[in-house]
C-alpha cells in the first residue's frame, strides 16, 4: 500500500484560522462590567493591546465580540449589514426620549424613514441652511467677550452649546430664543449622562421612583417635549399663512413617500424633532469644544487656520462656498475628531443570522461592539496617535483605510446629518477665529475624557479669548 501523503493542494488542509481571545468571564462578567462602567475607554484599549482585533467574552447571557480593526468594521457594518440590527438595550433607552425616530427604528419602519429623510439632509440643502448658522454664531460670538474689553476667560461648554442650541431652533422651527437654547441644552446634555448610566442596567427602573438622576431625567423630558410641541402647535395654527416656510420641521411636514406618497404621522414628525436636538445640538457642540481647546494649545496650528480664515474670506461672513479653500481649518476639526471623536463608543450590533469576520464564525445573537476611540488612536493607521497633527487629512497625506476614521458611523446607518454637521462646525470655526485668538490659562487642567453618550471633557474648559484688531 502507498502510504506517501498527498501534495495535491486540492487536498491540503486549510491554514487554520486563529480563534478570538478574551478576558476570562468570572461571575458571568460582573467584574468586567463593573470595569467597564468605571472606564470604557480604558478597558477597550487594554482589551486590543492584550488580545488582538477581534475579541469575545461572555457577559452574563451575551456572547460580546469587538471589532477593533477598520477591515473588520468594514466588514460587519458593511459587507453584512443586513444581517445586523443595533443593541435593544440601547434601543430602549433612546427610545424614552426619541421614541420612534429614525434613531431607534429598524428594518422597513427604518428604510421608510431614512428614505423620506434623506432629501432634507443633502448637502445642497444643507447649504440653505448656511445663513441661519452664521445669524446663531454671530449674535454669540461677538458677545462672548464683554463690550470694551480686549479679552474676558469663557466657559466654552456653555459657549458651543448655546451656539449649536441655536442653530438647531433656526434650523427646525426657523425661529431663535436665549431661554429656549439655554434650557434644551440643559436638557440634552442631561439626557446624554443619564442614558450611558442606563446602558450598563439590564432594565431601567421607572423614571418616577426617588433615584439619583431621575428628578433631572423627568424635568428634561417634560421641557424638551414641551418645547417641540409647542412649535408644532405653533407651526398647525399658521398653516394658513401665505408665506413659505423653508425650515427643517415644514420639510418633515411636507415630506412624502415617493413609494406610497404617504406622509410622516404625527408621531413621527415630534420624534424625529426630539433627536433632532441630541443628535443635531450635543455632537457638534462637543467636537467645537475639544476643537477650540486643542488650537489653543496649539498656536503654530491656530495661526495657520486663522490666516487662512482670513484669505478666504477677507472679513466677511463664510458660506458654503468658502469651505473649499479652507483645507487647513477643516483638517483641524477632522484631527480633533480623530483624537476625541463625540461618538466614542457604544457603537453596538446584534447578528441576526450566522457571519464571519476576519474567517471566523460568528454565531447569530453575538453582539457585536465597536469603538472609534480605539480605531482612532492605532499607531497602524496614524503614526504618533496622541499627537494632534491636522496635516493627516490634507491631500497628498497617505490614504486611510476606510473605517479608520469614522466620527460619523458607516455603512447604511451612517449619520444622515453628517453635511449638516460638518458645515456648521466649519462655518463656526471660522467665525471664532476671526475674531478671537485662544489661549489655554495658565494652571488649566489637562485634557481628560469622560464618556457618556457623547465624550465629555471631565473638567469644564475655560479658554481666554483675546479681540482681534
Amino acid at each position: 500500500m502507498n502510504t506517501t501523503l498527498s501534495t495535491d493542494p486540492a487536498h491540503a488542509a486549510a491554514p487554520a484560522v486563529p480563534q478570538p481571545s478574551g478576558p476570562v468571564s468570572r461571575w458571568w462578567g460582573m467584574p468586567l462590567l463593573r470595569a467597564m462602567r468605571a472606564d470604557y475607554l480604558g478597558f477597550v484599549t487594554r482589551l486590543q493591546r492584550e488580545h488582538g482585533d477581534l475579541t469575545r467574552m461572555r457577559l452574563g447571557y451575551e456572547d460580546a465580540w469587538d471589532l477593533l480593526s477598520p477591515e473588520l468594521v468594514r466588514e460587519a457594518l458593511v459587507t453584512h449589514a443586513e444581517h445586523l440590527v443595533r443593541w435593544e438595550r440601547g434601543i430602549e433607552v433612546f427610545e424614552q426620549a426619541f421614541g420612534q425616530s429614525v434613531l431607534v427604528t429598524e428594518h422597513a419602519t427604518w428604510q421608510r424613514q431614512r428614505r423620506m429623510l434623506m432629501p432634507a439632509f443633502t448637502p445642497k440643502r444643507v447649504a440653505g441652511y448656511a445663513q441661519l448658522m452664521a445669524e446663531a454664531a454671530c449674535r454669540a460670538l461677538d458677545g462672548a467677550v464683554p463690550p470694551g474689553q480686549p479679552d474676558a476667560l469663557v466657559p466654552m461648554d456653555g459657549l458651543w452649546s448655546g451656539v449649536a442650541m441655536d442653530v438647531i431652533l433656526r434650523t427646525l422651527f426657523g425661529a431663535s430664543a436665549q431661554d429656549d437654547a439655554r434650557d434644551a441644552a440643559w436638557a440634552t446634555q442631561v439626557l446624554s449622562a443619564t442614558a450611558f448610566s442606563d446602558m450598563f442596567m439590564p432594565f431601567s427602573l421607572p423614571d418616577w421612583l426617588p433615584l439619583p438622576g431621575k428628578a433631572a431625567k423627568r424635568r428634561a423630558l417634560r421641557l424638551l417635549r414641551a418645547l417641540v410641541q409647542r412649535h408644532i402647535d405653533q407651526r398647525h395654527a399658521q398653516a394658513r399663512e401665505s408665506a413659505p416656510r423653508t425650515d427643517l420641521l415644514q420639510m418633515l411636514l411636507d415630506l412624502r413617500d415617493e413609494a406610497t406618497g404617504e406622509a410622516l404621522s404625527a408621531q413621527e414628525v415630534f420624534d424625529q424633532c426630539m433627536v433632532s436636538f441630541q443628535a443635531g445640538h450635543e455632537t457638534s457642540a462637543t467636537a467645537l469644544l475639544w476643537w477650540s481647546r486643542l488650537m489653543a494649545g496649539h498656536p503654530e496650528a491656530a495661526q495657520r487656520a486663522q490666516a487662512e480664515v482670513d484669505t478666504a474670506l477677507q472679513g466677511r461672513v463664510p458660506g458654503p462656498q468658502d469651505m473649499a479653500q479652507l483645507s487647513w481649518l477643516t483638517a483641524t476639526l477632522k484631527e480633533a475628531m480623530r483624537l476625541y471623536p463625540p461618538v466614542a463608543a457604544v457603537m453596538s450590533r446584534r447578528t441576526t443570522a450566522p457571519i464571519t469576520l476576519g474567517g471566523v464564525a460568528v454565531p447569530r445573537g453575538a453582539l457585536l461592539r465597536i469603538t472609534p476611540w480605539v480605531l482612532h488612536r492605532d499607531a497602524r493607521w496614524f503614526a504618533e496617535p496622541e499627537c494632534f497633527r491636522p496635516e493627516r487629512f490634507l491631500g497628498g497625506a497617505p490614504e486611510l483605510p476606510r473605517g479608520a476614521f469614522m466620527p460619523f458611523g458607516l455603512g447604511p446607518r451612517v449619520c444622515i446629518g453628517q453635511h449638516f454637521a460638518m458645515l456648521e462646525m466649519q462655518l463656526l470655526a471660522a467665525m471664532l477665529l476671526q475674531r478671537y485668538t485662544l489661549q489655554v490659562p495658565e494652571g488649566a487642567a489637562p485634557l481628560q475624557p469622560q464618556l457618556h453618550v457623547t465624550l465629555r471633557p471631565q473638567q469644564p474648559i475655560a479658554l481666554r479669548l483675546r479681540r482681534r484688531s
